[in-house]
């Protein structure tokens, strides 16, 4: 190893040490930890994944998959627990506890900020559950590529919906997630009075209604991968898609891709223990290596999603691999958030059997 990878080795086993985790010497074990495929995959792997295994010799085994609970409520119904660490959406984190799916987080967990804060003061409020740890702040947002639009480009999120001005087909998540939410703010409603609506029987007539006028335009996308690749296949002219996926192609596939921030909704990923795992204590002592600020910097710095620790966003300076600025990229960025949505995944976890529902019904119809 070389001198600069023992400095990196040594620091890694210091904080390990400080944060009370195990030290590589001996049967370190080992852990099957889940995230989302892509440019997810390879953000977290370079981040988080690679410098865990290189400072407590645990051996990490990695899955990807498309979010959801089926997998986790089979493993633990069947008591054959074979995930440890997932990377869940938050609404899916709430519902996994309030089911018995995921283990309960220690209250003594997390380590201090970066500044010396105390781990309540630096998350973000709302970003530690009872069983989830906050890690990114992500956004979903519209994209498109500028070569569909020689003339008036697309601008706002009202546009998206516009097919006289912006003709072609548009790509969403198979999911009433953010679409709903979308379609509110395109017909006029306020970002914060989004979920007052959703909760009327009126304002959800409404969403699907604007849902209903580009319906037949719609091509579907079920993993963060596929808008950037269905922008430039010019299989869609604009899509849905989640900001660091479009950040990523943007930088390190040099394609044009522009982001329309108008109406952005924000959300933030947790890391969840799946209940019953026979590997607890490694994978809390993964949770709590992979929640320190300079581990989500270092996230920060793979791809474009900002931080949920406070003290974290100062070590956020450039992207790891091209140099770019990080800061215009970020969806929380004050550039940014004009006039964004903060996703009520509370609203979410109570909600989601119904509407799932009725989003398939409409599918059908």
């Amino acid at each position: 190893m070389s001198a600069s990878g023992l400095r990196r080795r040594g620091a890694a086993l210091a904080l390990l040490a400080a944060l009370g985790c195990s030290s590589g010497d001996g049967d370190a074990g080992s852990l099957t930890a889940v995230s989302w495929g892509g440019a997810m995959a390879r953000a977290v792997n370079k981040a988080q994944y690679e410098p865990f295994e290189a400072a407590t010799g645990v051996t990490i085994a990695r899955e990807d998959y498309n979010g959801g609970l089926a997998e986790i409520r089979t493993q633990v119904d069947t008591g054959n627990v074979h995930w440890d660490v997932v990377d869940l959406e938050t609404f899916d984190s709430l519902r996994g506890c309030d089911e018995g799916l995921l283990e309960l987080m220690p209250d003594d967990l997390l380590g201090p900020g970066a500044d010396g804060s105390a781990p309540a003061e630096d998350f973000w409020p709302g970003t530690i559950t009872d069983c989830g740890i906050g890690r990114i702040f992500y956004s979903t947002v519209l994209a498109y590529h500028p070569d569909r639009f020689p003339g008036e480009t697309p601008a706002t999120l009202g546009d998206f919906f516009d097919l006289e001005r912006f003709p072609g087909r548009r790509g969403m998540r198979r999911s009433p997630l953010v679409n709903l939410e979308f379609a509110l703010m395109a017909d006029g409603v306020a970002p914060e009075e989004v979920y007052a609506v959703l909760d009327t029987d009126a304002g959800m007539e409404r969403a699907f209604r604007k849902l209903d006028t580009i319906r037949d335009f719609v091509v579907w996308w079920e993993a963060g991968a596929q808008p950037p690749q269905m922008l430039a296949d010019a299989e869609v002219v604009l899509s849905t898609a989640y900001n660091g996926r479009i950040f990523n192609a943007q930088v390190a596939e040099n394609q044009p891709f522009v982001i329309i921030w108008d109406g952005q909704v924000l959300d933030f990923g947790q890391y969840g223990i799946v209940a019953g795992t026979p590997n607890l204590e490694v994978a809390l002592d993964f949770v709590r290596f992979a929640s320190t600020p300079e581990s989500m910097a270092r996230v920060s710095a793979e791809i474009a999603y900002s931080p949920v620790r406070r003290s974290a966003l100062p070590l956020v300076t450039t992207h790891r691999e091209t140099g770019v600025a990080m800061a215009p990229h970020l969806p929380t960025s004050p550039e940014n958030m004009g006039r964004a949505l903060v996703s009520d995944t509370r609203w979410w976890s109570e909600h989601l059997d119904e509407v799932n529902e009725r989003f398939s019904a409409w599918l059908a119809r």
